[in-house]
């Protein structure tokens, strides 16, 4: 087993300069219209839960979000002078091959300071309709009693492709929040039993959310 590597808080103020990077390289390469931006809390512990069909969809979360987002990384894009760089405007670094107990208590304490917290469900690009989930986001829900606020990026990926191109420059990126939610039943118990319930009730309203998304968008 790798030793777990040291714990370093996620900087609040690196995650807003990066929100500042996103605007600008969102909305000078594409054109996004942004739905349901009121929906989300101003303030508080949040759980920010986007479909995932191409890697452009973290920058563009990043720089449409009303507030800065914290989003957890797979480990593999630390790697050269992006390490530094991702560290610095607040992201999680996530060894995705088992449980990253350093990444889990970065997480944790975004939401404990009243951060946003972004993941991606799925865990990896796919046809980003959350028709799979992996366990994590209901633990950070369930452990941390923050609402999970759903989020469709629509127009990013293309199906079919092995590997996605980069959207056309200018092209029309649909982002839609939807409402807030708990993942938890109310009683605190984070038992396997109440974790798998969890990831039900989030796989359901993750995809109602998309459903009307979709309906909203003509996508």
């Amino acid at each position: 087993m790798s030793p777990q590597r040291a714990s370093a808080p996620a900087s609040a103020r690196g995650a807003a300069v990066a929100r500042g990077i996103g605007i600008g390289l969102v909305n000078t390469l594409l054109r996004p219209r942004v739905l349901g931006t009121w929906r989300m809390p101003s303030s508080g512990p949040l759980i920010l839960a986007g479909n995932h069909t191409h890697n452009v969809d973290g920058p563009i979360l990043v720089g449409t979000s009303p507030r800065p987002v914290h989003f957890l990384v797979k480990k593999e894009a630390f790697a050269g002078p992006l390490d530094p760089f991702l560290r610095a405007i607040g992201q999680i670094e996530v060894d995705r091959s088992g449980p990253d107990r350093t990444a889990i208590g970065s997480a944790l304490e975004v939401l404990e300071g009243g951060g946003v917290l972004g993941i991606f469900p799925e865990g990896t690009r796919g046809a980003g309709d959350f028709a799979e989930l992996r366990a994590g986001l209901a633990y950070f829900a369930v452990r941390s009693g923050a609402p999970v606020l759903p989020v469709a990026v629509l127009g990013s990926g293309r199906p079919g492709r092995a590997v996605p191109s980069l959207p056309p420059l200018r092209a029309r990126i649909d982002v839609v929040f939807g409402e807030p939610f708990a993942a938890g039943d109310g009683s605190g118990r984070r038992t396997r039993t109440a974790l798998d319930a969890a990831t039900v009730r989030i796989q359901e309203h993750l995809a109602a959310h998309l459903a009307d998304a979709r309906r909203a968008t003509g996508r």
